[in-house]
């Protein structure tokens, strides 16, 4: 699709209170996107842990199965309500979990998604974010657990469910050394994402974490535009505030490295907006 010239304001990743650990409805989030200035604002709360027996197993994580109707039902009733005001887009966080997909797939396909993130939030079933999980661990173990996080993040591209992939270095959230661990394995990861078509975003969230910064770092978005990736927004807000933070630092960033544009998605077809 040829890129729009209109200067289109955009945020994919934004959750509210029924995850239990964002704050703020779903309409808070849609009425600061219109105070931002934002034409389009995509909710993308995390999934359901369908994989999993119970229907709740991880509140404060994700929400409840049963809810799972109520918030497709939500957003698409206040997609209509503030239809000439703002496009709203119905979207969602999945995990990427290795050999249990399908039972995501089967959920995830009832429903009119504009959009799915798969985001990888575990490694060797210990969360990314654990703080004290590289305690004791020795050079060649790190290596191998960073390997490990973008061989899944590629298994995740190569899985054919997601339009996004989300905050692709996540991993040095709590852990800023993650950065310097040297490995080969993130451009087959970047190759592979770029050959599939799948968009990574570029996250403002990791501002509010031990790192810094966004995700993923400039010299990943360098290498990204390299094998071909798409780019798209996100501020992967958990309060309504920061609906849309940094868009334009992020928008001048993406055009000093050498990009041209970027992507949302309208009912999994992919709109391009020129930088």
């Amino acid at each position: 699709m040829n890129p729009a010239t209109n200067p289109i304001k955009f945020d994919l990743h934004t959750h509210h209170d029924r995850c239990g650990h964002a704050r703020g409805e779903i309409e808070d989030y849609i009425k600061a996107a219109i105070d931002e200035g934002l034409q389009v604002i995509g909710i993308a709360d995390h999934s359901p842990y369908f994989h999993k027996k119970e229907d709740h197993p991880s509140p404060g994580i994700t929400m409840a199965k049963s809810d799972f109707p109520n918030y497709v039902k939500e957003v698409l009733a206040l997609k209509e309500k503030y239809k000439e005001q703002i496009q709203v887009l119905l979207g969602i966080e999945c995990d990427f979990f290795e050999g249990n997909m399908g039972a995501y797939q089967n959920q995830l396909n009832n429903y009119p998604f504009d959009y799915i993130i798969g985001s990888v939030h575990f490694v060797d079933d210990i969360s990314i974010f654990k703080k004290g999980r590289w305690e004791g661990l020795s050079n060649s173990e790190k290596k191998r657990t960073k390997d490990t996080y973008y061989k899944i993040i590629e298994q995740s591209a190569r899985c054919g469910m997601f339009q996004v992939l989300g905050h692709i270095d996540a991993m040095k959230g709590f852990y800023p050394e993650f950065s310097a661990i040297e490995t080969e394995v993130i451009d087959q990861t970047l190759k592979v994402i770029g050959e599939k078509g799948i968009a990574i975003e570029i996250n403002t969230s990791g501002k509010t974490k031990d790192s810094g910064g966004w995700y993923p770092s400039d010299e990943i978005l360098e290498r990204a535009l390299h094998h071909h990736v798409y780019v798209t927004f996100g501020s992967d807000a958990h309060d309504p505030y920061r609906v849309g933070d940094e868009f334009e630092l992020v928008r001048d960033r993406l055009k000093q490295i050498g990009f041209t544009e970027w992507v949302y998605y309208v009912n999994k077809q992919q709109v391009s907006v020129s930088l």
